[in-house]
Formats: C-alpha cells, sequence, structure tokens
C-alpha cells in the first residue's frame, strides 16, 4: 500500500510581524451581501493571525450596519469588507455611513473582491480608504493592516458611550492607563461559560443573548446584554482568530447585545474585574445599559478553573462522549460548577452522560441543551437568572 502526503505548494511563514507596533492590530473580516462563499475570508484570516494580528471574523451575509456595530464594539484598527455580489456601490458607502452613526467614523474600511477599476474613484468619494483586486497577495493585506494602527486614545472623539466602553476596554487588556472619570459598577448578574473545546460554548452564549434580549422587549425593567469572549493567542506569533462572534445574529439582534472579544494565553485573566465594572458602569442615555454580562472562557480542560474567581456563578458546558465517570470525578472544572449545561442533548451518550452528572451533581441543576436549534435554552436561562 502506498501512503501520499499532501503538501501545500506555498506555504504562508508563520512570523510575528506585529511586536513593534503600538498595539496588536485588531481587524474585523466580514462579507455583506449575498455571497455564502468564504474559503478566501478564511485564508486571508489564518494569514493574519499567523503574522501577528488579532482577527475579528463575523461571518457571511452581514449587513452594513451589523458589521459596522461588530467594528465598534470590538475597537478595530480597521474593518476589512469581503465583497462578491456586484453591490459593492450601495454596501460600501453604507458601511462608512453606519459607522458614523455609530460613532466610529474614524475606523477604516478597506474593501477587497470583484472590484472594477472603473468603480474605484466612486468608493474612495464615499469614505473607502483602501481597494484590493482578487489578484493582491497575503503580505499586501498583512501590511495594509499594520499602516492602519495608530496610538490608541483614551478619549473616542465622538463621544458614544459605548464607543468609549469599547476603548476602555482595549486599553485595560492591554494594560495601559484609561480615562479616570469612567464609570465603574457591577452588573447584576455575571455568569461565566466554561466547557471543553467544541463543547457549543459559543453557540449556547448567543442563543442565551437572544432570549434575554427577546425578554428584555417584552419587559422594559430588563436591561441589555453583555459578553465577553475570550480565545487563545497563539504562543508563536501572539495572533488569533477571534471568531466566537459569528454565532451571533447581528442583523436581528442589532445593538442590543454588546459584544467584545479578547484573546489571552492561558487563563489570564488579569483585567477582567476592571472590564466588568466598566460594562456595568456604562450608561446610555443616563442609565446603566448592561445588567447581565456573560463571561465566554477559552476552550477550558480539568485545571482551567480561574473564571470562577470573576463571576457570580458557573456554567459548565458538556457534551456526550466526553469521557466516562471516572473523568467526572477528577478534580477540577467540574467541581466549579454551578449549573452543568448537556449541550447536544439530541446526539448518543446523552442519557450516560446525565446520569453519571447525576452521581457528582448534588443539588447542582443540571440543564439539557440543544444551542443549535435553541432546545432548553429558556429553562437554562431562568436557572441562571431566576424565572
Amino acid at each position: 500500500m502506498t501512503t501520499t502526503i499532501h503538501t501545500p505548494t506555498t506555504e504562508f511563514e508563520k512570523k510575528d510581524r506585529c511586536a513593534e507596533l503600538d498595539h496588536r492590530p485588531r481587524v474585523l473580516l466580514g462579507k455583506m451581501g449575498l455571497d455564502g462563499h468564504d474559503r478566501g475570508v478564511k485564508v486571508i484570516a489564518r494569514a493574519l493571525r499567523d503574522s501577528g494580528v488579532h482577527v475579528i471574523y463575523s461571518g457571511l451575509w452581514q449587513t452594513p450596519k451589523s458589521l459596522a456595530i461588530s467594528a465598534r464594539d470590538e475597537d478595530c484598527d480597521v474593518v476589512a469588507a469581503s465583497m462578491m455580489s456586484n453591490s459593492h456601490l450601495v454596501l460600501g458607502p453604507k458601511l462608512v455611513e453606519a459607522l458614523d452613526e455609530l460613532g466610529r467614523r474614524d475606523i477604516p474600511v478597506h474593501m477587497g473582491g470583484i472590484l472594477p477599476q472603473e468603480d474605484f474613484q466612486a468608493l474612495y468619494d464615499s469614505g473607502v480608504k483602501r481597494l484590493m483586486t482578487t489578484g493582491v497577495g497575503l503580505m499586501d493585506i498583512v501590511n495594509s493592516v499594520r499602516e492602519e494602527v495608530n496610538p490608541l486614545d483614551p478619549i473616542v472623539s465622538s463621544g458614544h458611550p459605548v464607543a468609549q466602553l469599547a476603548r476602555d476596554i482595549s486599553l485595560l487588556h492591554a494594560g495601559k492607563d484609561i480615562r479616570k472619570d469612567a464609570k465603574r459598577r457591577r452588573p447584576a448578574r455575571v455568569i461565566g461559560v466554561t466547557g471543553s473545546p467544541g463543547a457549543g460554548k459559543s453557540t449556547l452564549v448567543s442563543q442565551l443573548a437572544a432570549e434575554h434580549t427577546l425578554r428584555s422587549e417584552k419587559d422594559s425593567k430588563l436591561g441589555r446584554v453583555a459578553v465577553v469572549a475570550f480565545d487563545p493567542m497563539s504562543p508563536i506569533t501572539g495572533g488569533a482568530l477571534l471568531g466566537d462572534r459569528l454565532r451571533v445574529d447581528f442583523n436581528r439582534l442589532g445593538e442590543s447585545v454588546f459584544y467584545r472579544s479578547l484573546a489571552i494565553r492561558g487563563e489570564d485573566y488579569h483585567a477582567l474585574d476592571d472590564i466588568i465594572e466598566l460594562i456595568g458602569g456604562c450608561e446610555v442615555d443616563g442609565a446603566p445599559a448592561f445588567d447581565l454580562l456573560f463571561v465566554e472562557t477559552v476552550g477550558a480542560g480539568q485545571n482551567e478553573t480561574r473564571v470562577r474567581d470573576h463571576v457570580d456563578q458557573t456554567a459548565v458546558v458538556l457534551t456526550p462522549g466526553m469521557g466516562d465517570a471516572v473523568q467526572m470525578d477528577k478534580a477540577g472544572i467540574l467541581e466549579i460548577a454551578d449549573i452543568f449545561v448537556c449541550n447536544k442533548a439530541d446526539h448518543p451518550g446523552e442519557n450516560e452522560l446525565v446520569r453519571d452528572l447525576r452521581d457528582i451533581a448534588g443539588r447542582r441543576a443540571i440543564v439539557e441543551t440543544v444551542a443549535t436549534k435553541g432546545q432548553g435554552v429558556p429553562e437554562l436561562l431562568d436557572a441562571l437568572v431566576g424565572a
């Protein structure tokens, strides 16, 4: 039998190309319009990550406003929008307008894809800063992002409270000073969501945020929800691929949810307590903007338990097939659970998982969910915040 080993024809060198910059570049990648293909964007995302960039991927079928919301809340250095649907002359200018309306007109917009040369001037005139055709190389894209990095001003010029919150988080996470008059208040409820990689944490958190938003639309006493999602930072380049927010449908939720992605090494939650208080202290129209905050951890192992020190309640997400009862008894992550979530409950082995959990859960609740379908999410939210 002959074994064939396939090697790539070209390989992008993993190298930190951003170490000398003021901060790690934060670039938002998104696809506006009806284009349903994202293979090319994923190649670009990996090249940026492998150059030391923090890449936020917002997914397919974004509107100009949803992309602008993501750019503002993530405090991006640049928005890179991919266009393949021949709607660039409409969507490009609308993205620039949306950034202006949301308080971040200063974020530069780069557009790439199938862009006719004769349309370039109209896009430049509308406020798009840089245009890239399909023949542009990966290093050109990396360099275009690096060139947009400038020292972070502690004050966002528009004065928009959520835009200012996003900037404060950037500075704190980078270990820099923030404005002295920033208001601080812990949200009414701070919930940690942890579990192993692939357990469905991001989908579950997005469904919980959507469910809370639905309830707040019916009950004005309920405030908005915020999410802080951590992803791992590359130990080689310092780059990161922050993809959790692509599970959230911002086309529907709009500004109802504040969602911020951050990259860390290990369990380095050095700024989390301050970030939590800044989110709680953010006011819109004179009232606290967020009363519920979810903190989603990096995919966690048995000894990764520090998030418990920062939150009011911890939900540990498990899925069928993760291990037998002996694994359940090992010290570590299961001990910190206030609530166990058995996600992917439609998969084989769910009954065995629940049975094993009952042996160790004591009085702690066990909630079964299928996050991709929203099943069990209302019940889980009730268990976390009270019916």
